[in-house]
């Protein structure tokens, strides 16, 4: 029995990208190429969509946003049980 074919199209990689990278990096590259099984082409773009992913993660649009702005001008008072915990770990540290 055969392997399952995916059904996502591969795009022909038809581009070229050059880097001049100190001996270390070079290294570095060629080891974690080595441990995953990709090519430095591929790590270079799983780099990339990570660091795209965390910088996504990490933007607030549109009514995040608004909320975080609403919730910095307007902060929440504490509870009273927040208070007598600061009150304890007050009497605890003298």
């Amino acid at each position: 029995m055969s392997a399952p074919r995916r059904n996502r199209s591969v795009e022909r990689k038809t581009e070229r990208l050059e880097l001049r990278v100190a001996p270390s990096v070079r290294k570095l590259i060629e080891q974690a190429s080595a441990i995953s099984g990709l090519a430095a082409g591929d790590l270079a773009f799983e780099g990339a969509r990570r660091v795209i992913e965390d910088h996504d993660r990490m933007r607030l649009t549109g009514a995040d946003r608004e909320i975080f702005l609403e919730a910095i001008a307007r902060p929440a008072k504490p509870k009273q049980r927040l208070i007598a915990a600061l009150r304890a770990h007050g009497k605890l540290r003298g």
